[in-house]
């Protein structure tokens, strides 16, 4: 198989089943950090090998892959194993998608990639879908038949209606019984205010927080010359007919606004921000959350 299908999100949605797809993904990237071969010596490699795709991903030295940007196996030493959920916005915003997947479609095959790796390290990994409320909710687990059974939830779910992002957050981070990686996948498109307090409430119960923003390349760009008419993807019906040329300059004013206001909620609490367009190959986020990963071994992740 080709490198040209692992890094089009898109061509890959086309293999269909979505464990497959994770699987993918994941195997794929990892095979990719060793087109390069390895240079320097600051690491000492007597009980270390290099990863090959077969490899229980939980055997990987994290340190040496810190210092060398590289994977190796330390056979002989494992990681702490984390518990983590993949919080997952099925709201109407999620539903767009004009010259790519939707966002939701992306979120999704997203999540399924970074289940997959979680899974692959022993780690616990849940998932929790929801729109206005909780629509589906799997918790941490590392046994595969919940696994499997997480991946076919995946599969099915679909985008739904409205939702207020910062009030549904300050109902569920009080179910999240224990300290955990909180990963939210979402375009995050909600008041600044609310969104910074529900920040701030997963900050105070001391979970680990990824956040991946999903966007839509026209959603950054607004590309639109012609009379337009924008439809409403969380109020039924709701449509309006617009001049893009008038309305652009004052959309984008307000869009990097509302990004700048994001990246100052993110960066304030000390978790990860990191923007994803529907476009964008997964190998991204999967980079970054390795660094992530690196970074909390190294006891510095979430600005500790």
């Amino acid at each position: 198989m080709s490198d040209a299908p692992l890094h089009d999100p898109s061509a890959l949605a086309q293999y269909g089943h979505i464990e497959v797809v994770s699987r993918l993904v994941v195997e794929g990237y990892m095979m990719g950090q060793h087109k390069s071969p390895f240079k320097g010596s600051s690491v000492e490699f007597v009980e270390h090998r290099q990863y090959y795709p077969g490899d229980e991903i939980r055997h990987i030295d994290w340190r040496a892959y810190g210092k060398t940007g590289k994977y190796y196996i330390k056979e002989f030493e494992e990681e702490t194993n984390l518990r983590a959920y993949l919080l997952l916005d099925s709201s109407g915003s999620m539903a767009y998608g004009d010259s790519t997947l939707s966002k939701f479609e992306y979120a999704r095959l997203l999540a399924a990639s970074l289940a997959y790796l979680l899974h692959s390290q022993r780690d616990a990994v849940g998932l929790i879908s929801f729109d206005t409320k909780e629509r589906l909710r799997v918790e941490p687990s590392t046994n595969p038949k919940v696994f499997r059974q997480m991946m076919q939830a995946l599969a099915e779910t679909k985008p739904g209606q409205e939702t207020s992002l910062g009030t549904f957050f300050e109902k569920v981070i009080p179910t999240l019984k224990r300290r955990s990686l909180v990963i939210i996948l979402s375009d995050f498109f909600d008041d600044p205010q609310k969104l910074e307090k529900a920040v701030q409430l997963l900050k105070r119960n001391r979970h680990d927080v990824i956040l991946f923003q999903v966007l839509a390349p026209e959603e950054e760009e607004f590309p639109y010359s012609k009379p337009t008419q924008f439809r409403s993807l969380e109020r039924d019906a709701h449509r309006l007919l617009v001049d893009p040329n008038r309305l652009r300059s004052i959309y984008l004013k307000q869009f990097h606004q509302f990004q700048e206001d994001l990246s100052h909620i993110a960066g304030s609490s000390g978790f990860d921000l990191t923007n994803m367009k529907t476009t964008t190959p997964f190998d991204k986020a999967l980079g970054a959350y390795l660094d992530w990963r690196t970074r909390r071994s190294q006891g510095i992740a979430g600005g500790r």
